[in-house]
C-alpha cells in the first residue's frame, strides 16, 4: 500500500487499475470466458490498495475483493474507486450475493471512474444508474485505456455481446420498448436488403432466413420466438436496424436532411429507411451536394473545402446509435451550409457522458442505444470508443479544418462543423475567442486536445518562434482561455492549459 499526502491526477490510478487487471485468474470453467477487471481504492489522504478478478479465491469480482475482503473493517467514505469493468448491477448476482455496485453504495464511496462499459446489452446500465441514484459521482476512464482493457478482454465481450444474462436486470427504462416485441410486426416487417447488408459487413456466413442466422439473432435479443406460433417476432431495435417501413412503428427514425446553395435554392431529402441502410444514403446525397453548396460569391474559394465526407458519416452514426429514441416526433436533422455543416442529434447524452466532456474532445463511449451501437460496431461503421472523438480531433491535423462546436440546445445535441475560421469565431459561444486571429484560433484549439503544453512544445508544432508562440499564449492567457497547471512559472513542468466551461458556465482551470 502507498503513502501519499494528497491524491493524484486521476489517470494515475486508471493506469494502475489496467496493470492490476492482468493480474486476473480466469476460472476454470469451459462454458464461458470470465473478464479480467482490476480495481483501486483510493483514501482521502492519497493512499491507495488495489485488487483483481479472483486475487483471493476463483471467480470473486475485483471490487468485493476489494471493500469486503481486505477494507471490511475501514471507513471508505469519501473513498475513490477505479474499476476497469462497469460494475456489475442489482440483480445480476443470485441472492444472497450482492452487486459490486451495491457494495460501492452501502460502503459510502463518494466517486467511482470505470473503464469500459459491460457490453452485454442486457446489463443495459444498471450498475452505473444505481450508483448515480444515490450520489455517487461516476466518470469513465480516459479514452488512452481503453484498447488495452478491451484487448484484455476480448474473448469475454465477445462472448457477453452475443449470450443472454442468466440474471436479468428487472429495473424498466425508458428504453425498454425497444426491447419488446415490436407489436403487429413479423419476419416479413424485415427488410432482406438491411438483413443482407449486415450479413455481408460484419462478415458473417449465413443466409439471411437460415435458422442460424435467425438464432443468433435471437441470441443479441433482436428476435423473440413465439411458441404459440412457433415463429420468431422482431422486437422494436430489430424494426429499426432491419425494418422496411421503420417509421410505421416509429415516426421519429428519420433523418431530415437539407442543403444551403448560398444562392437562393435549397434541396431537401428524408432518409426512412432501415437504419443500417441510411449510411450508406446519406453519403450518396452529401456527394451530390457538398460540391455544388460552396458559394464563391461570398467566400474565397480556398477557404472553403468540400468537407471530408467520412467526418459527417462519423456524426450522423452515432447521433443515429445515440439520440434519445423515447422522444416521439424528434428527428435527427443535417443542414449542410456554404460555411457551416450541422448535425442535430435528439436528446442529451446519457449520464456519465456531459456536454462538458464531449465539447472538450474528451468524451468517453456509453451508449445509450446498446443493441444498436453494437450492430453498428459490428458492421464496422464507428468507433469502438469516444463516440468518434478522434475522427473530430483529427479535423485541424488532417484536413486543415477547425474542429467541431459541440453544444446542447435544450432538445438537441448540435455538432457544428465550421468550414471557415469565422465561423469559430460567430457560434463557439466561447467569451474571448473573437478576440482572436487565425493562427491563435489555431493555437487554441490545439491546446484543447493536448490539454497541457509547454511554450516550447506550442512553437516546435506551429514552426514558430519561441517569442511568437509566447505572444499567442500571452494573447489566449489575457482574454480568459488559457490558464496554467499550477506549477510555479520557473519550473521546467510548467505548462499552459484550456481553462474549460461547464454546462452552467462555471470556468475549470488555473488563472495564470
Amino acid at each position: 500500500m502507498a503513502k501519499e499526502n494528497t491524491r493524484k491526477d486521476p489517470k494515475e490510478y486508471m493506469r494502475i487499475a489496467v496493470d492490476v487487471m492482468k493480474k486476473s485468474i480466469e476460472e476454470r470453467k469451459n462454458n464461458k470466458p470470465s473478464p479480467y477487471v482490476g480495481a483501486v481504492l483510493v483514501f482521502p489522504d492519497g493512499s491507495y490498495d488495489t485488487a483483481y478478478r479472483g486475487e483471493l479465491r476463483e471467480g470473486d469480482h475485483a471490487e468485493y475483493t476489494l471493500l469486503d475482503k481486505k477494507n471490511r473493517n475501514r471507513k471508505l467514505s469519501d473513498c475513490w474507486l477505479f474499476a476497469t469493468l462497469e460494475p456489475c448491477a442489482p440483480g445480476a448476482r443470485n441472492a444472497p450475493k450482492i452487486s459490486c455496485s451495491e457494495r460501492i453504495v452501502n460502503a459510502r464511496i463518494s466517486e467511482v471512474w470505470f473503464g469500459i462499459e459491460d457490453k452485454n446489452p442486457t446489463v443495459d446500465h444498471g450498475g452505473i444508474n444505481h450508483m448515480e441514484e444515490y450520489g455517487i459521482k461516476v466518470h469513465q476512464f480516459a479514452p488512452e485505456f481503453h484498447k488495452e482493457i478491451e484487448d484484455a478482454n476480448k474473448e469475454f465481450m465477445k462472448w457477453a455481446n452475443i449470450k443472454n444474462n442468466e440474471a436479468k436486470i428487472k429495473k424498466e427504462n425508458p428504453q425498454d420498448y425497444l426491447d419488446k416485441q415490436a407489436s403487429e410486426t413479423n419476419l416479413s416487417s424485415l427488410s432482406t436488403t438491411a438483413l443482407q447488408k449486415f450479413i455481408t459487413e460484419s462478415k458473417r456466413n449465413y443466409n439471411s432466413d437460415s435458422d442460424e442466422f435467425l438464432q443468433e439473432l435471437k441470441e443479441m435479443e433482436l428476435l423473440e420466438f413465439d411458441k404459440n406460433s412457433n415463429s420468431y417476432l422482431p422486437t422494436g431495435n430489430a424494426i429499426l436496424l432491419f425494418g422496411k417501413n421503420p417509421r410505421n412503428k416509429f415516426p421519429q427514425a428519420a433523418i431530415k436532411a437539407k442543403v444551403n446553395y448560398g444562392d437562393g435554392e435549397t434541396g431537401t431529402e428524408t432518409f426512412s429507411d432501415a437504419l443500417v441502410l441510411v449510411p450508406d444514403k446519406v453519403d450518396n446525397w452529401l456527394k451530390k451536394v457538398l460540391p455544388a453548396s460552396i458559394d464563391r460569391s461570398n467566400f474565397k474559394a480556398k477557404q472553403i473545402t468540400s468537407f471530408p465526407i467520412p467526418v459527417i458519416r462519423e456524426a450522423i452514426i452515432n447521433a443515429i446509435a445515440h439520440r434519445d429514441y423515447t422522444k416521439e416526433g424528434a428527428k435527427i436533422h443535417l443542414d449542410v451550409f456554404p460555411d457551416r455543416i450541422i448535425v442535430k442529434s435528439p436528446g442529451k447524452p446519457v449520464l456519465p457522458i456531459t456536454i462538458e466532456s464531449i465539447k472538450n474532445f474528451t468524451a468517453t463511449s456509453y451508449s445509450r442505444n446498446k443493441k444498436l451501437t453494437f450492430i453498428f460496431n459490428e458492421m464496422e461503421y464507428m468507433e469502438e470508443s469516444a463516440l468518434g472523438m478522434d475522427t473530430f480531433k483529427s479535423l485541424p491535423e488532417k484536413y486543415e479544418l477547425p474542429l467541431p462546436i459541440i453544444d446542447y440546445d435544450g432538445s438537441n445535441v448540435v455538432v457544428t462543423f465550421p468550414r471557415t475560421i469565422d465561423v469559430v469565431r460567430e457560434v463557439s459561444g466561447i467569451v474571448g475567442i473573437e478576440e482572436l486571429n487565425d493562427e491563435e484560433i489555431k493555437g487554441y484549439e490545439w491546446i484543447k486536445l493536448e490539454r497541457e503544453v509547454s511554450a516550447r512544445q506550442y512553437a516546435t508544432h506551429f514552426d514558430y518562434g519561441y517569442k511568437k508562440a509566447q505572444r499567442h499564449l500571452a494573447k489566449m492567457t489575457k482574454v480568459g482561455l488559457i490558464g496554467d497547471n499550477g506549477e510555479a512559472k520557473t519550473s521546467p513542468n510548467y505548462k499552459y492549459v484550456p481553462i474549460d466551461s461547464d454546462e452552467d458556465g462555471h470556468k475549470h482551470g488555473h488563472s495564470v
